[in-house]
């Protein structure tokens, strides 16, 4: 663990992964400006120590690093020891650690799903099974998981992905009934297309996304500031967008025969 600051235990503490960048990398931001102070979790640790270098300066916040490929099997458990041994336990457990690669199911190889598995599936379901007993034994803590919009529906060409953030929207929505009356408050974040780095590799491997009108593309920091403020007054989904609710709302009410058919056709034109 590379400490950019000391601690101090008095404030509140939110575990950040994906904090390298894009929304987590904002989100670590809106919890810095609420008087959290943070654990910032990513491969890359020249960001993170950027990042934990920005968050004394602006917001007067403390953060420790630590850098790990939390695809490994080995990464979570190590994480949950090292801060056990600190004697420090997240107030805020932010799941926003994932990858996207677009393109269809049959042109992608096996370890790129099982890639994408590891770490939108697996290493968050770890987190939740490592630092959720222990806010329960506490009796309190917040929980916001980072899904998408792609939760609510098949995606053509995103389908790994896709149903990759089905499992953390529905796996939320269970933990939050389990939960119910422990002081734990489970949220999940569905954002649309959002202005990440996310997207730009998907731009870069399928041009068409240039012809997105620039008015489905969310801004990271509102779609992280909505994400906040959900997590905090313990909503339990969050669509950020007047076009991704209505989308979200149309979604539930259609028939999952039309929704193929349209996601299909949609692809289609996009390939």
């Amino acid at each position: 663990m590379t400490a950019a600051h000391a601690l101090p235990v008095a404030r509140p503490l939110a575990l950040v992964t994906g904090a390298s960048s894009g929304i987590g990398e904002a989100l670590a931001h809106c919890f810095a400006q609420a008087g959290h102070d943070l654990v910032l979790v990513a491969r890359s640790a020249d960001k993170l120590l950027a990042l934990a270098a920005q968050l004394q300066a602006q917001h007067q916040a403390a953060a420790w690093v630590m850098p790990a490929d939390l695809a490994s099997p080995a990464a979570v458990p190590g994480l949950a020891r090292r801060l056990q041994r600190r004697g420090r336990i997240p107030d805020v457990l932010v799941n926003c650690a994932g990858v996207l690669e677009q393109r269809p199911f049959v042109q992608m190889r096996a370890a790129g799903h099982q890639a994408l598995i590891d770490l939108n599936i697996s290493a968050l379901t770890a987190m939740l099974a490592h630092f959720l007993p222990m806010m329960h034994k506490r009796g309190s803590g917040r929980v916001l998981n980072v899904a998408s919009i792609a939760a609510f529906q098949p995606v053509p060409s995103l389908a790994t992905y896709a149903a990759s953030k089905a499992y953390v929207l529905s796996l939320t929505e269970s933990l939050v009934e389990e939960l119910r009356d422990s002081g734990i408050s489970v949220t999940a974040l569905c954002p649309g297309i959002t202005a990440t780095h996310m997207l730009s590799r998907a731009t870069r491997a399928n041009q068409q996304l240039h012809k997105l009108p620039a008015f489905l593309i969310g801004d990271v920091q509102d779609v992280a500031r909505q994400g906040f403020e959900a997590c905090m007054a313990g909503e339990v989904i969050c669509v950020p967008g007047v076009i991704n609710r209505a989308a979200m709302l149309a979604s539930r009410s259609t028939p999952r025969w039309l929704l193929r058919r349209v996601g299909g056709l949609l692809a289609r034109q996009s390939s």
